[in-house]
Formats: C-alpha cells, sequence, structure tokens
C-alpha cells in the first residue's frame, strides 16, 4: 500500500496547533551512567511509565531515558527531528507520516525473539476467522516494507514497527444519568449526539481519534452516511463539521479533553454524564466510585495499535540495545503490566504466567473475576464478581467499526477539527 500524499510541512504546522491548544509534555530529566548503552524512547504516557522503565534496566543492563509527551506534540517531534530519539512508541496511525518523512528505519524480524508468537491481528487484521477487520488503516495494510519501500500487506523480513500494545475504544457513561444499555444490542455511539444528553457530553480533543467518535455517532443517529468512514471525502467532512458545530453552538459539548485525567475529572466532577473514554479513564472513574459502564456500541469499536519503531538515525551499540528492549517488550512482564490498564499485548500467552488467574480471565476471557483487582496505580479498579465491558479480547477485537487512521484528507481534516473546537 503506497503511502498517503499529505503535505509534511502542512501536518507539522497544523500538528503544533494541537500542541498549543493544550496537549502537554513532560521531560523526565533521568541522570544516567554513561558507561551503559542509553536508548531514547519518546512516546505517551501509556506506556512510558516509570515502574516500566525501572524494570527494563534491571532487566537488561541499559540505561533508559523516557520522554513522554502528549500525543500531537510525539509526532511531531518525531517526524522532524528522528536524531530526538532512538525508539518510538505511539500508534499505528503515526506510521504513514513517519514513513514519508524517513523518520524511521525498517525492523528486522529475525531480530525480534519473539516474533513468531505475535497472534494473527497485526498480520492479518482479524483476530480470529470470523472477526470484522474494520475500516480504514488496519495494521496489516502498514507492517510489512514491500521491495519498492512502501509498506503493504505482503509478509517480508522487515516490518515498520514492532507490534506490541493494543485495544479498542469507545464512550463510558454513567448509569446512574443514562439507563443502562445492552451490550452490541442497545448501546450505541449515537448516545453522543442524543439530544437526551445535550450539556453533559465530551469528546477526545484529537483529530485522528475524535473525528472517528464523531462520524460513528453521526451515522449511527442516521445524520449523514459515509461511503468509507476509514477515509471521508471533502464534502462528507464538511457535512460532519456542520453538524458538529450546529451541535456546539446550541450547548450540546460540555467539554473536549486532552488527557486521561481530565477525562476522570469530567466524571467526577459531574461534567458529563457521556463521553470518549479510553480504559485507564473508565478504571479511574470506577476507582473514585462513578458507576462508567465502557460501552460496546452496535456500530462496533474504534481500535488503535501501538507501535514501537526504531528512528532511521538509530545504529551500532545503540541499535544492538533497541533491539534488546523491543523483544523485552514482549518477554511477559509488559505486557501482564499492561493488562492491568486494561491493555492488551500482541503474544500474551506469554504474559499468562505472570498474571492471576482471576487477572487473565477478567482482562482477556471476559469472564467474572472472584476477587478485586488492582490497577497500576495499585488502586482497586475491578471488584468482586464483575465482569469486562464488552467481554472477551477475542469478541472485543472481533468487532471493530475502524481503525485510528491517518486519512487522505488528513490535512483538510484538521483544518475542520481546529474550526470546530474554535467555533
Amino acid at each position: 500500500m503506497p503511502v498517503k500524499n499529505f503535505s509534511r510541512r502542512h501536518f507539522l504546522t497544523n500538528i503544533a496547533k494541537t500542541t498549543a491548544l493544550g496537549v502537554t509534555a513532560i521531560n523526565a530529566p533521568y541522570v544516567l551512567s554513561k558507561e551503559k548503552s542509553t536508548v531514547r524512547v519518546l512516546g505517551t504516557h501509556v506506556t512510558l511509565q516509570e515502574e516500566l522503565r525501572k524494570q527494563a534496566m534491571k532487566d537488561l543492563g541499559i540505561n533508559l531515558v523516557f520522554e513522554p509527551k502528549g500525543s500531537a506534540a510525539v509526532l511531531q517531534k518525531a517526524a522532524s527531528d528522528p536524531s530526538s530519539f532512538d525508539l518510538y512508541e505511539q500508534w499505528s496511525d503515526s506510521i504513514n507520516i513517519l514513513w514519508q518523512a524517513n523518520a524511521i528505519q525498517p525492523i528486522e524480524t529475525e531480530r525480534l525473539r519473539y516474533w513468531s508468537e505475535i497472534n494473527s491481528l497485526t498480520k492479518t487484521g482479524k483476530v480470529a476467522a470470523g472477526a470484522k477487520i474494520g475500516k480504514g488503516d488496519a495494521p496489516d495494510k502498514l507492517l510489512y516494507v514491500q521491495p519498492d519501500k512502501s509498506l503493504g500487506k505482503t509478509a517480508s523480513k522487515h516490518i515498520s514497527f514492532m507490534p506490541y500494545v493494543h485495544n479498542v475504544d469507545s464512550f463510558g457513561y454513567n448509569t446512574d444519568a443514562i439507563a443502562k444499555g445492552i451490550p452490541y444490542q442497545t448501546e450505541s455511539w449515537a448516545w453522543l449526539l442524543d439530544s437526551k444528553n445535550k450539556g453533559k457530553v465530551a469528546l477526545v480533543n484529537a483529530p485522528t481519534i475524535g473525528i472517528f467518535d464523531a462520524a460513528l455517532a453521526a451515522e449511527a443517529a442516521g445524520l449523514m452516511k459515509f461511503k468509507d468512514i476509514g477515509n471521508m471525502t471533502v464534502e462528507e467532512i464538511d457535512k460532519l463539521f456542520s453538524i458538529l458545530t450546529m451541535k456546539k453552538q446550541q450547548g450540546h459539548f460540555a467539554g473536549f479533553w486532552t488527557s486521561v485525567p481530565q477525562s476522570v475529572d469530567y466524571m467526577i466532577s459531574k461534567r458529563v454524564s457521556i463521553q470518549s473514554m479510553f480504559s485507564p479513564g473508565v478504571s479511574a472513574s470506577k476507582g473514585h466510585g462513578i458507576p462508567v459502564t465502557y460501552a460496546s456500541p452496535k456500530e462496533g469499536y474504534r481500535a488503535w495499535h501501538g507501535v514501537m519503531c526504531l528512528s532511521s538515525k538509530t545504529d551500532g551499540h545503540v541499535k544492538d540495545a533497541a533491539y534488546e528492549y523491543m523483544n523485552w517488550w514482549l518477554s511477559g512482564y509488559p505486557g501482564a503490566f499492561i493488562a492491568r490498564q486494561g491493555y492488551y499485548i500482541s503474544n500474551p500467552e506469554r504474559s499468562r504466567a505472570l498474571m492471576s488467574v482471576d487477572e487473565w480471565n477478567y482482562w482477556y476471557q471476559g469472564l467474572a473475576t472472584s476477587t478485586t483487582l488492582k490497577g497500576t496505580d495499585g488502586n482497586v479498579s475491578v471488584r468482586a464478581g464483575e465482569t469486562r465491558d464488552g467481554g472477551s479480547y477475542i469478541k472485543r477485537f472481533s468487532n471493530i467499526a475502524v481503525w485510528n487512521t491517518v486519512m487522505d484528507n488528513y490535512d483538510y481534516s484538521l483544518d475542520k477539527w481546529y474550526e470546530f473546537l474554535n467555533s
């Protein structure tokens, strides 16, 4: 599949706007020994967590410098300055941008110790035979480096990213304010635009994510129809934002959050009763006593896949150490760790032995837990007797409507997103 023909300069200009609109950047000022190889990891707070950094350094004997930023700032820095990082951790919708910018180099599958264990989701687009692949940039479309240096589905010994963390997203709603629906039957993206929820709705302020939540809602509500929701036309984008702007001017939206903690605050403060949410935000809200259900929309989920990429400027002993860190991520411990915040790993069986029976049953099998479960923050996030919203890993990833995607008309959609926020 050829990379999409968008303007890199326009992208960098627009993505800088996102940073200015409140995406937080945090630099970790670690003082490290010069005797060991140092690997600089640029990414988001989803995976760049201190417990993981410490454990990896202990296990591998290397130095790690984590630089977590908001998703827009991460992508801007990586695309414009590949010499500023050795490994990049974000999501598959950033791959086309990084590949076109020559910011990342091919990864050799022969150097990935657990490559054969990585499941079929990334390699074929399906986690099970009857699963929906979903519209947009399913990760298998972006994975393999082709002979002409484009990215595509045909298997090769070189890949654009190492598959690891992934999940499906939807919206969360407070069942004290909105009657609990039936998963996959009555729960619908349309609820985000339902006038019954006016003034109590929030969307995630991330253009490549929020636009799909809004599009899924508009289509589910019967307000418009997309020919291909994963690659909208200019006319479709115009109509979508006309609908959203009208709703905004009517006071439908209570806010647009830029971080998981902010989304949790929206729920705790009762500012909203329904909003775009990520799994850690749902868990944290429940931990604060808010009865939030993570919807299983009958239209399907919006899915995302984590990518670990090697900078085009990384070589020598640092490159060797970077491969060791990539291998470490699939070695078991990290997968068990991130499962406790609701995320999946590409070779889950290796992490299973490091999870309790209840953890595995709850997070991967969709079964009730007989004990309370704690999140990565050490707080109880799941109570005894609860089952995971949406069910098992297979069930959830068999119901994908669209993947996070950088569309052909990405530049145009960015402009419309900012106009919408400022309307």
